[in-house]
């Protein structure tokens, strides 16, 4: 029932084999979509050659360039998909990023420059690429972006990333009320915690993880399949009701009163 066949959707925020990006995108193309990719760019080119190289087994007929605190970029790429595709029906947002020195201090000690970093790529980058996807999601369409428990409660050196995923997750709400009565449903993922590039950064990530294993109902973690697997079902018909959603997929570890 799960099917795909026929849409065309953009993933944003691969950069490696780890990145749950990567998850959704293979659940993505599984399901039967067309699939185009988005990657940071850098003056080597070391990141193009290394996802170009990662997706190659997907046929992505869209490969972009895609840097979002650069609007003229974000402009060009949404351009290029208007070309080569015509519409857009999904587009997965999975772009987060906050200093590595902002992750591992004391909160009070959060930078200036710092903390409006890590809003604009990891809040503010979900509404600009709404609205730049909006023109053409003309057949209606299903965003879904990927947050954390820390939006909603203090994790150790979670710090202003538990910030920006807050105002990511509330964003997703006023992004579904305004984009509702154009058929575009804008729902999120609240996912476990997961080994990638992004989650590294953050001070005692491995403890973090070896905690919901040990503690979760499931008494583990999750992968970037099963991630993927809930962004297929958010893109499908079979969601067709819901927007505004954040969705849990962490082994039922936010369940729990005392962890």
């Amino acid at each position: 029932m799960l099917d795909l066949t026929g849409k065309n959707a953009l993933v944003t925020g691969i950069a490696n084999n780890r990145s749950i990006a990567w998850g959704i995108a293979q659940q993505l193309h599984k399901a039967g979509a067309n699939i185009g990719i988005s990657y940071l760019p850098d003056e080597k080119g070391k990141m193009e050659k290394k996802v170009a190289e990662l997706v190659e087994p997907l046929n992505p007929s869209v490969f972009v360039p895609l840097n979002v605190q650069d609007d003229a970029q974000i402009q060009s790429a949404f351009e290029t998909v208007g070309d080569k595709w015509g519409r857009i029906d999904i587009l997965i947002h999975c772009l987060a990023f906050a200093n590595r020195d902002d992750l591992t201090g004391g909160f009070v000690e959060t930078s200036r420059s710092g903390f409006a970093t890590a809003l604009d790529i990891s809040t503010y980058s979900l509404v600009k690429l709404c609205g730049a996807a909006k023109p053409l999601m003309t057949e209606g369409g299903s965003i879904v972006t990927l947050t954390y428990l820390g939006g909603v409660r203090v994790i150790p050196n979670y710090n202003v990333m538990g910030i920006a995923k807050a105002g990511l997750e509330m964003s997703v709400r006023y992004l579904a009320a305004e984009l509702g009565p154009q058929k575009i449903r804008v729902n999120g993922i609240s996912a476990g915690p997961i080994r990638t590039l992004a989650s590294s950064a953050v001070g005692g990530i491995l403890d973090m993880i070896h905690h919901v294993e040990a503690v979760a109902p499931l008494r583990r973690t999750v992968t970037q399949t099963e991630v993927g697997n809930t962004a297929a079902f958010l893109c499908s018909d079979l969601s067709s009701g819901m927007t505004g959603q954040i969705l849990y997929v962490d082994a039922g570890y936010e369940i729990l009163g005392m962890a």
